[in-house]
This record gives C-alpha cells, sequence and structure tokens, in this order.
C-alpha cells in the first residue's frame, strides 16, 4: 500500500527547516521562524525561545496560539517589561536554567504533577488567563563550540486528530534538539552578522566624527546629507506615477545608498582643515591678516621715526606732524581695506584690484632688506576675486570626490554594496557632462548618484555653520536649486520628487532656524524647464 503523499519523512522535514533557516533576514525574523518551526514540528499551542545574554536569559519570542500572544519578533508586540530575564543561577530551580547549567533537556508530561521544577509563575499566569499548562520541551540552544546561545520551550503538545493537550514524544524530543543545533548556528551566524554590521555603522559613523573634529562644517554635512537622501528615496520609492513608478528598493537597496551616504565626503578627511574650513584668504593654520596689521604697525613705526627726524634736521613741527598724520590715515584705510578684502564676502572688482597691486607695492624694510608689504602669495590670496579659495585650493577640495572614489573601490565590499563608489562618487557630477571628476551625463548615473547631488548641494545651500557664508532662507536656497535645475545640473524629475514629496520642507523643519524658512512657490519651481542641451 503506497503511503499518503501528504506524510513528509523526518529528513524532508528538517531540510526542509535548514532552507527556511538560511533563509531568514535578520535576526529578529530568524527567532521568529524557530519557534514558528518547533511549533509545527511538534504540533505544539505555545513556544517561547530565549537567548544568552550578559549571563541572564532574556525573553526573545512568546506566542500561544489559544491565548493569542504574540510577543516579539520583528512583526509582533513588544516583549512586555514584566518577562523579566532569568539570572544563570546554577541554584536556581527555573528549568531552562536548568537546561543551560546541565545541558540536560527536559521533557514534562504535566507542569502540575512534578516537582523538580519551580512553576509558580506559569501557574500564576495559568490563573490569571484560565489557561491550562501542560506538557513542556525545554531545550538547550548550543554552538560548535558547545557556548550556551538560549532555550527554545514548547508548551502543550497536542494530538492532530483529537486536539487534547499529550505528551511531547521521544520522536518529537530527538527531531527538536536535531532542530535546536541548527537553530543555535544560524542565532550564532546572524547575530554575527548583525555585529558586524553594528561595526560597520560604528565605523561610518566614526568616520564622519573624524571629519567633524577636524572640521565641524564638514562633519555636520556627513551627518545631515544621509537624512536628506534617505528621505528623498523613500519617497521615490512610494513614487506610483510619472518617471519614477517602476524605481523601487529593496532592503539591501536602501542599505546600500544609507552606506553611500555616510561615506560620500570621506576624501575629505585627506585635506587640510585650513583649506576646508578657510574662512578668509590669509588664513591657513591660523589668519595670516595679522602678519599684515604687524608690518602695518611696522609702517607706523617708521613713519614715526622720519617725523622726529626731519623735526631734528630742522623742519617745521606742525608741517611735519601734519603729513605724519596724513601718511597714518592713509596707512590705517589701506590696512581697513585689505582686511575688507581678506574676508572674502565681497566681490573684487578691477578697481579694487588695482588697489591691492597699488598697496602691495608699498616699500617696508624687515630685517634689513627693503621689500613690498604684501608678499606675492598674499597680494595672490587677497587678490581672489570671489569667496576665499585660491584656484589651487579649490582643486585641492574638488580633488577629495577622487579620493572618495579611490578609498572606496579599495574596500572588499560585499555583494549588496558593490555600488558603494558609484553612489557616493557621483554627487558632484552634473546632467550634462560638466560636472566631476568623471564629467558623467544622466544616462551614466544611477539614480541614486543622483539623489545625492541634490541632497549635498541642498544641505551645503542651507546650512548654517560654514566658516565662510551665511545660510541661506529656504526661498534662496530653492531659487538656487531651480536654477540648477534649468541648467542641467541636477536631475529635474528628482528635483520635482523632492518639491512634491516636500522632503525639503521636512528638512528644513528638522535642520534649519525657523525665521529663514520662508514660503516656496513650489508651482514655480516645478514649472521651470530645462534648457536643451
Amino acid at each position: 500500500m503506497t503511503a499518503p503523499t501528504n506524510l513528509r519523512s523526518p529528513v524532508s522535514i528538517m531540510a526542509g527547516i535548514a532552507r527556511s533557516l538560511g533563509s531568514a533576514g535578520n535576526l529578529p525574523e530568524l527567532l521568529e521562524l524557530i519557534v514558528e518551526e518547533a511549533m509545527d514540528l511538534t504540533n505544539a499551542d505555545g513556544g517561547s525561545l530565549y537567548l544568552v545574554k550578559d549571563n541572564k536569559l532574556h525573553f526573545e519570542i512568546v506566542r500561544n496560539n489559544t491565548l493569542s500572544i504574540d510577543f516579539g519578533g520583528s512583526r509582533s508586540t513588544p516583549i512586555p517589561d514584566s518577562f523579566r530575564p532569568i539570572a544563570l543561577n546554577k541554584s536556581s530551580s527555573h528549568v531552562c536554567v536548568h537546561v543551560i547549567t546541565s545541558e540536560e533537556n527536559a521533557n514534562i508530561a504535566d507542569v502540575y504533577r512534578q516537582e523538580a521544577f519551580d512553576f509558580s509563575g506559569t501557574r500564576e499566569m495559568d490563573r490569571r488567563t484560565g489557561y491550562r499548562s501542560q506538557s513542556f520541551l525545554t531545550v538547550g540552544l548550543f554552538d560548535h563550540h558547545n557556548h550556551p546561545v538560549g532555550v527554545l520551550q514548547l508548551i502543550n503538545a497536542t494530538d492532530p486528530n483529537t486536539e487534547q493537550v499529550i505528551a511531547f514524544t521521544a520522536t518529537q524530543q530527538e527531531m527538536v534538539e536535531g532542530f535546536a543545533g541548527m537553530a543555535a548556528v544560524s542565532i550564532n551566524n546572524a547575530s554575527l552578522r548583525d555585529e558586524i554590521t553594528n561595526l560597520f555603522e560604528s565605523f561610518m559613523k566614526l568616520i564622519a566624527s573624524a571629519i567633524d573634529e577636524k572640521s565641524p562644517y564638514t562633519g555636520g554635512h556627513c551627518r545631515r546629507v544621509p537624512d536628506l537622501v534617505m528621505d528623498l528615496a523613500n519617497c521615490v520609492h512610494k513614487t506610483e506615477t510619472g518617471p519614477f513608478a517602476d524605481v523601487h528598493f529593496n532592503d539591501d537597496d536602501m542599505y546600500e545608498l544609507h552606506v553611500a551616504s555616510w561615506l560620500h565626503d570621506i576624501g575629505k578627511i585627506c585635506i587640510p582643515e585650513y583649506v576646508v574650513d578657510k574662512a578668509t584668504k590669509l588664513e591657513t593654520i591660523y589668519d595670516r591678516i595679522h602678519e599684515v596689521e604687524m608690518r602695518f604697525e611696522v609702517l607706523k613705526r617708521d613713519a614715526e621715526i622720519r617725523k622726529y627726524k626731519a623735526i631734528l634736521d630742522g623742519a617745521d613741527a606742525t608741517d611735519t606732524e601734519a603729513l605724519f598724520q596724513d601718511q597714518i590715515k592713509q596707512l590705517d584705510e589701506d590696512l581697513e581695506f585689505l582686511k575688507i578684502c581678506n574676508m572674502g564676502s565681497e566681490y573684487l572688482a578691477d578697481e579694487k584690484i588695482n588697489r591691492l597691486n597699488s598697496i602691495a607695492q608699498t616699500p617696508i624694510t624687515l630685517n634689513g632688506v627693503l621689500q613690498s608689504v604684501l608678499t606675492d602669495d598674499y597680494l595672490n590670496n587677497l587678490s581672489i576675486r570671489a569667496g576665499t579659495l585660491t584656484f589651487d585650493e579649490r582643486e585641492r577640495i574638488r580633488d577629495h570626490i577622487t579620493v572618495t572614489i579611490q578609498m572606496l573601490e579599495q574596500l572588499p565590499f560585499p555583494k549588496h554594496l558593490t555600488r558603494v563608489p558609484e553612489f557616493a562618487g557621483g554627487h558632484h557630477e552634473t546632467m550634462i557632462g560638466t560636472g566631476y571628476p568623471k564629467g558623467l551625463f544622466k544616462e551614466d548615473m544611477s539614480v541614486q548618484a543622483r539623489m545625492m547631488a541634490i541632497a549635498d548641494i541642498f544641505e551645503a545651500l542651507t546650512a548654517s555653520d560654514r566658516p565662510y557664508k551665511e545660510a541661506k532662507s529656504l526661498s534662496e536656497a530653492m531659487r538656487i536649486m531651480g536654477i540648477f535645475k534649468r541648467k542641467n545640473h541636477i536631475d529635474p524629475d528628482l528635483f520635482d520628487e523632492f518639491i512634491r514629496s516636500k522632503v525639503y520642507l521636512r528638512y528644513a523643519d528638522e535642520y534649519m532656524e525657523a525665521h529663514l524658512i520662508d514660503e516656496i512657490d513650489e508651482d514655480a519651481l516645478l514649472a521651470i524647464k530645462p534648457t536643451q542641451h
């Protein structure tokens, strides 16, 4: 007679369970899968799983079909505070502690008819709920080094034909014990994965902290850009119409973008802080305007010496004093002009460049050597027409993205993170090949890299912690973003989604000062048409 086709052999059952354990995405999913599979394997009405942490057994999963209890795991109600951890004390009479400390599993037909273990807590719960706990199978989980991992406890095995509670059979116990070994290894592997992920997360944030220590201005940027990017990515993922209707991201995609956003400026760690944070044109390790001030003090001293020498040589004291005061006034005016130029907040037109060159030629004697009051380096820096950076310094900052890509490409990323260098390395590219470092076009870039560009620019425009500029209002920042849209410097469609989904507004509410958050004409921004190229 042929056996019914719906019956599975123990080997088939265990193979199926092994496949299921291998497919669990994270530790909470794995733990609930272990309990569910064990309950199915034994037709148990309830099950619990504890993990060993800090020499205690901590509840992770609690299930009971009759009582509709579904605590713990990834999709359920959290474990109530009343389910307190159990100390792994060898003198304890708790059955779960016993199976760990003695390495002997316990199969109890009826907890009310035994005296070996303390089930007072179980009886109290039965009294409150009207439930009748009876058969228990408690199995220790040990890894391949025989270190305790946790405890799996099953409650009330049920006869599938009569639905009566029965004792767990020896065969069921043997199968659960075999299953427990696989479960312990799976838990260990999942825990190791979580630990590695946590380590990597900490490493990413350590890098941001290192940049923060080196440059508080860039450090804030590294922390804020991820929020912007991930918010925009979530909105694109949920979009059901328009150009991104078919663009969706799974968990691995989102984590890959998360990593890239945290590491997108890692190359700046190689750029001197006096370049990244250059608040004035003459700043290096310190602001060299103080050296210029010292040189003007020398000029004033020399003028005063000349005055007294002229008087001693018989010159009219009144006329000499008047000439001296005129010289001092001119020096003060010239120095004040240099200080204003040094700030970099005003554009230097040709007439100001000419005045700089004229002042630079003022002769001064230092250490017995006649020279110009401004060295070529001072003059070159002060002659920067806009901002505080020289051409070489701008190129050095631009190089940070090349360094970022080189550093990230050297890391042995796992398969689900292989696109991190591309995502992180594209935030200074444009849609028309005018960006850097690779001069990419829109079709050369992933959606994620294009998101990075929008987040990077918007954060920089609205940041209030830059040494070289004041934070822009929300409307001004969005106006500039609109210009970038028109010029195809950013993805026009992504920017429209940035607006429609209110990503910009949520970010502003979180990070911008209230007085800078003003009205935005969304319709006008959405109506901007990119220039055809």
